[in-house]
């Protein structure tokens, strides 16, 4: 198993490298890249715009009437083209590198050829960081390279049959003539990236460009009872994904291609898109509280209707899994779909919060019933509070009277403290007031003749 595992990793440790491939041209024989939707002949009038810059790659010798250009074209003639017409070449100045419409992608160049593409989540439709990048040969090309980055960083470009993998080649090969008029834009693709290591594959790298790539994209409606939202990609969708947690034996390549010749060949599931990725999703604990981003594999799959199929698709994948899991690297699968179905067998961290909260409630409705049975029978008792002594009034004035002979008097106040200073007012200054006038822990009391002689007091205290 040792030299299969060896063989595995030098076959699949760096597949996760797919070929990209530029859809559109500036080729001259391209029916599309005129106005008129055909080829101008002998009699038309054939227009490149003086404002814009294009390169413009002609396979074989064409008659027309006349070109116009910056600078002055030749005449000819066609006696098979009729009248003839004023035909101008299409503006490709607005052709974006971040447009996933524009590029398609394969496992291998012999893939490429024969036209087996794959299908991707809008992020990884674009090149990733450790993708070969092919423009075809035999064409010309402009695309604007544009991104929230310095550089677009790949593994290799090829252009018209030249691959480019090392980083000053193609950088003076950019600064060329050719390649000014082939890329343009706020940002220069690099070339020279290492491949992909990890046999389960890597981060595509292209999250910092999502909004620009979501801005090239247009979503359909959708019907479905729940649509979904795929890591990744720009639209909800009508599908089912399915979701892989995994050891170091893993091989993302691999289990790709098992599942294009174990499921995708019935006729039952010819119909299905299947994408597969690693990808970054987004831990919360207690489903709030956000922790550290955890690796798993998402499988996207399409039907292209409501998903009903892509569902039934992604249950005979948890089958295999179950049966043949621990052999190939997966400790957990779980899928969710577009009818509001999910099943799994291994728990995420939303299931768990869910359990948690249907454990909680549970403990809550049991357990308060069965306390008061308890109470009621005397099996549980309220425990006894500690008594608190209050003292007495007799015991306070004791303690007062003990106390009163420590009392701080603070300074001598000459009106309380010496009568003789004050007039002398029989009954109020006098002995006999004096000796109404008492000094305690909690303040100053005296007997006040305007209210009461029977000594009503008046308490100062704070």
């Amino acid at each position: 198993s040792s030299v299969f595992l060896l063989l595995g990793l030098c076959l699949f440790g760096a597949a996760d490298a797919l070929y990209k491939q530029w859809i559109p041209d500036t080729n001259y024989e391209n029916k599309t890249n005129w106005d008129k939707g055909s080829v101008p002949c002998g009699n038309d009038i054939v227009q490149f715009s003086a404002q814009r810059k294009v390169s413009v790659y002609v396979e074989t010798v064409h008659s027309v009437q006349e070109i116009q250009l910056p600078v002055d074209g030749d005449n000819g003639g066609d006696p098979g083209c009729g009248a003839g017409v004023t035909a101008q070449f299409k503006d490709a100045e607005s052709l974006q590198w971040f447009d996933p419409a524009l590029w398609q992608a394969a496992e291998s160049l012999d893939d490429l050829e024969k036209g087996r593409f794959l299908f991707s989540v809008h992020e990884e439709s674009v090149p990733c960081q450790y993708d070969n990048v092919l423009f075809r040969a035999g064409s010309s090309f402009r695309v604007d390279t544009t991104s929230n980055q310095p550089s677009v960083p790949v593994q290799s470009v090829s252009v018209l049959g030249k691959k480019f993998s090392s980083s000053s080649e193609f950088t003076h090969y950019l600064g060329s003539h050719s390649g000014r008029l082939q890329f343009h834009g706020t940002s220069s693709p690099s070339v020279g990236a290492s491949g992909c290591s990890d046999a389960s594959g890597c981060d595509c790298g292209n999250s910092a460009n999502h909004n620009r790539i979501c801005g090239t994209v247009t979503c359909a409606p959708m019907s479905c009872k729940k649509p979904l939202y795929p890591i990744g990609h720009c639209c909800d969708v009508c599908s089912a994904i399915v979701t892989i947690q995994y050891s170091s034996g893993f091989i993302l390549e691999s289990y790709r291609n098992r599942l294009q010749h174990l499921f995708l060949g019935l006729p039952s599931y010819q119909s299905i898109q299947l994408g597969m990725s690693k990808v970054l999703k987004s831990q919360y604990f207690l489903g709030v509280i956000p922790r550290a981003a955890a690796a798993e594999i998402q499988i996207v799959l399409l039907d292209g209707e409501s998903g009903a199929v892509a569902e039934a698709l992604a249950r005979d994948i948890l089958k295999d899994v179950q049966a043949q899991g621990s052999n190939l690297g997966i400790t957990g699968a779980e899928f969710q779909a577009s009818s509001g179905a999910t099943s799994g067998d291994g728990a995420g961290d939303n299931a768990g919060v869910v359990v948690g909260a249907v454990f909680g409630i549970l403990i809550v409705v049991i357990g308060l019933p069965l306390l008061a049975v308890l109470f009621r029978r005397g099996v549980i008792k309220m425990p006894t509070m500690p008594t608190i002594s209050i003292p007495s009034l007799s015991s306070l004035r004791r303690s007062q009277e003990e106390i009163g002979e420590f009392t701080d008097h603070g300074f001598e106040n000459p009106i309380f403290d010496k009568p003789t200073m004050m007039p002398e007012v029989p009954g109020i200054y006098g002995t006999e007031a004096a000796n109404s006038i008492s000094l305690t822990p909690s303040g100053v009391h005296f007997v006040n003749p305007a209210y009461d002689e029977n000594e009503t007091s008046i308490d100062f205290s704070a």
